[in-house]
């Protein structure tokens, strides 16, 4: 079977950038009116070690109430606008023309369109009427690592072709002003948005080869994560236990994931993780005993963006590549975890 690659990662960020500082000034005018211990739950915003996020609307708009339609509406319009500068950017890095693609696999959480946007973005790409659109809703963080295995799993099966990744999540979008919840408050602090692109095929060009990939979903652990659908749109749902499910769960599952591509969990040099939050990274720098500076571009992608959900991933990787710090046979893993609640890990081997 043919090996697939990746042969490039592109991103793309909306235009407003708001520090944390000014994002923990609104959440203490915001919350402080129902919780009257809002100081003390203040630190929360410097203990997730964000410094910064991007939104596709200005910090105002999160103080005034909205529609579901409004707030889908504006998902339509600025994830389209997103996906397609991402896209563009990693087929421009990949030399890799509209003809040259076979299928695109979008995947989003924070919004809802049918035909799904990939349809519009076929076109706004000049890609043909014939390519394979495959949508994938309901992944949240995992997303951007479950995205990129199905990307190779694509990319074998039709070798002569390159599969077009897209990942993009509006996170901003879903915040609700009257949820006064600690899940709402913690997602003010951490989530943001962003997209990502990945060009995935078969040829003989640079890039890290795909070995293979393993999904994990544990039982009645669906509350983990995820969304409560109510008039006003999608209501976060989050779970404190996360880092908890790191310490018990991770290494076994990482150490069978490996076994399943034939590997073992000592051949791996790196490790692209999936934020989530400074309490996650510090639960996987833990469990799996890594040395200071080992999730180094994890933990400056959470500085710099936030939690994008889907595509955080993608951009940390895309970080790896362009530092240049492994060397050809190099092993690694690019995981995630998120909704269901489940773990998604991607092997590669480095050029």
């Amino acid at each position: 079977m043919s090996e697939a690659r990746i042969l490039s990662v592109g991103t793309a960020l909306p235009p407003h950038r708001i520090g944390q500082g000014e994002v923990k000034s609104f959440a203490r005018s915001l919350f402080g009116r129902t919780h009257r211990d809002i100081e003390r739950l203040m630190p929360l915003f410097d203990n997730v070690h964000v410094e910064g996020r991007n939104f596709c609307v200005p910090i105002e708009w999160f103080d005034e109430r909205h529609t579901f339609p409004e707030r889908n509406d504006l998902y339509i319009e600025h994830a389209l606008a997103l996906s397609e500068k991402a896209a563009r950017r990693a087929m421009s890095l990949a030399d890799t023309e509209p003809e040259d693609v076979g299928a695109v696999l979008f995947v989003s959480t924070t919004g809802f369109a049918t035909p799904s946007l990939d349809s519009k973005l076929l076109f706004a790409l000049g890609l043909s009427e014939n390519t394979r659109r495959v949508p994938v809703w309901g992944l949240g963080c995992a997303g951007g690592a479950s995205g990129l295995a199905l990307a190779a799993d694509h990319a074998r099966l039709r070798p002569e072709k390159a599969v077009l990744l897209v990942a993009v999540e509006l996170s901003g979008l879903t915040f609700q002003r009257d949820d006064a919840s600690k899940a709402n408050l913690i997602s003010t602090s951490l989530f943001a948005d962003g997209a990502a692109a990945v060009v995935v095929g078969c040829n003989d060009g640079e890039g890290p080869s795909i070995l293979g990939s393993r999904s994990t979903t544990w039982p009645g652990t669906e509350d983990v994560m995820g969304w409560e659908l109510i008039e006003t749109g999608l209501k976060v749902e989050l779970s404190r236990d996360v880092p908890k499910i790191v310490h018990e769960r991770f290494l076994k599952d990482l150490s069978e994931a490996c076994a399943s591509v034939g590997l073992e969990a000592e051949d791996l040099k790196h490790f692209v993780l999936h934020p989530g939050g400074a309490k996650v990274l510090a639960a996987f720098e833990e469990t799996l005993g890594l040395p200071e500076g080992a999730l180094v571009h994890s933990r400056s992608v959470l500085r710099d963006h936030g939690n994008m959900s889907a595509p955080t991933v993608l951009f940390i990787l895309k970080r790896f590549l362009e530092r240049g710090e492994h060397r050809p046979g190099d092993v690694g893993v690019l995981s995630a975890m998120g909704p269901g609640f489940s773990c998604e890990h991607v092997f590669f081997r480095c050029t």
